[in-house]
């Protein structure tokens, strides 16, 4: 997914990369891939064949351009599957560079699309279907440059790995899978989260590189009773019991949380933006205790999730005949977590915020995990200005926290620093991702190619 991150504040500039354009061969090359890999229907309810058949397609694109076959690794795991393509460097000994990204798509039903999303159309200055941006397009830049610097006989200095999962979207089985395989690595760029923003007459505004996001969680809260008749009404009816806890939920609010990610994000945007809203930003970046100016931008919904977990009542059930009181009750509630809190914590905080022993409060399988920030680390920070400097210099670079998880939380939580650093770069609603008719520029794709190699030529040293 690609998630959504707040704005954030620049780093130090420096020379841009010396990475050549790519031809007219590649641009074509890098839209082919796009277009086949569309066509794969690598939907969740579609099982593990079409996952198999696009990384086997893949692995032939790879093998082509001179991987050995016994480099590159398609297993099927958690009913989806999963491809390690590993380019061998000069020194076995050192850690390896991850590229991660997903190969799953969303749902999407032909009926509701102007076009069949599994049929890749070229219309418009844009390629349509569905995972044309999310995540198949920077896969696609990056199987492209692969196989370029390997067709180059480009040799890094260590081993660069390709890791695409299979279930990004959903439960994830394959994304932990990875991880825990590839937890020697020295750190992780993902293909599937950062990226750089247009304007509407696409003028680049900044690019984005995401190092932390919130923990999903999902929380099932229940209250039930024995019941009875209707027309004898007693204390225990769970609706009432669930509606109250629900009000005091409603009523609380986490404490203000920061890191070095969502302080500089913030400066920023205090920085674009006049007015009390901006001088709270630039006063709580600068001291995250500034209670005034936390509560400012806590009474934004903007700016409020940057400072904080949040959890929200989202699904409600109960009862089970009009003319009868109600035994059970159950409320879904979403957490969004900050990072580095722990999910059990919050589970805790909201036992006593209910303040109702008698409701249960249990954790979904909802496939995430509790993961730390990553640090921003110079040479990953240097390569990325550089990478975007290629393209567009001087442009403003950007931290940014994502509000939703990627495969990023599983490696971070393996303890291998994960960064989100997509060659897209898109204007805001302009791509679809999730929704009808998604759609990727075509003008992105050669500073995408462009990206692509900058990184994994710097990175890969």
């Amino acid at each position: 997914m690609r998630a959504l991150a707040v704005a954030a504040a620049a780093l130090l500039i420096a020379p841009p990369a010396l990475a050549a354009p790519p031809g007219s061969a590649d641009r074509d090359r890098a839209l082919e891939v796009l277009k086949t890999g569309i066509r794969y229907k690598t939907t969740a309810s579609a099982g593990p064949e079409p996952f198999l058949a696009y990384a086997g397609w893949i692995k032939g694109v790879l093998v082509e351009a001179g991987y050995r076959p016994e480099d590159i690794l398609i297993e099927p795991v958690a009913g989806t599957a999963t491809l390690i393509a590993r380019l061998p460097g000069r020194d076995p000994a050192r850690k390896p560079l991850v590229i991660s990204g997903h190969m799953d798509v969303v749902e999407a039903r032909a009926e509701d699309w102007t076009r069949d999303p599994f049929t890749p159309v070229v219309e418009n200055g844009y390629v349509f279907g569905r995972g044309a941006t999310d995540n198949k397009f920077d896969i696609s830049m990056v199987v492209t440059t692969l196989a370029r610097l390997k067709a180059e006989n480009w040799r890094p200095n260590r081993d660069v790995i390709l890791a695409l999962s299979g279930d990004e979207e959903t439960q994830m089985r394959s994304s932990a899978i990875l991880a825990q395989r590839l937890k020697h690595a020295d750190l992780v760029l993902n293909s599937d989260a950062g990226g750089g923003d247009l304007d509407p007459s696409g003028k680049p505004l900044s690019y984005g590189i995401q190092g932390a996001e919130k923990t999903y969680a999902d929380f099932t809260l229940r209250a039930t009773d024995p019941g009875g008749h209707s027309s004898r009404p007693t204390p225990g009816n769970p609706i009432y019991r669930l509606s109250g806890a629900l009000e005091r939920l409603e009523a609380y609010r986490f404490p203000v949380q920061s890191n070095e990610i969502t302080r500089a994000s913030l400066a920023a945007s205090g920085r674009k933006m006049e007015g009390p809203m901006g001088e709270a930003l630039r006063r709580f970046a600068a001291d995250p205790s500034d209670a005034e100016a936390a509560e400012r931008l806590s009474s934004s919904p903007t700016w409020a999730p940057y400072l904080r977990t949040t959890c929200v009542a989202t699904m409600i059930s109960g009862g089970h005949a009009p003319n009868a009181l109600p035994q059970r009750a159950e409320a879904t509630v979403n957490c969004r977590i900050f990072p580095g809190a722990s999910s059990e914590a919050v589970r805790a905080t909201l036992v006593e915020v209910l303040a109702d022993p008698t409701l249960s409060v249990t954790r979904n399988d909802d496939g995430s995990i509790d993961s730390p920030p990553s640090p921003l680390r110079p040479d990953v920070v240097r390569a990325v200005r550089r990478a975007v400097h290629a393209v567009h210099p001087g442009l403003e670079i950007v931290p940014v926290q994502s509000a939703g998880a990627t495969d990023s939380m599983h490696f971070r939580a393996a303890g291998v620093p994960s960064y989100g650093v997509s060659g897209l770069f898109s204007r805001a609603g302009d791509t679809f991702a999730h929704g009808l008719n998604e759609r990727a520029p075509l003008a992105a794709i050669p500073g995408a190619l462009v990206h692509w190699d900058s990184l994994i030529r710097d990175l890969g040293r």
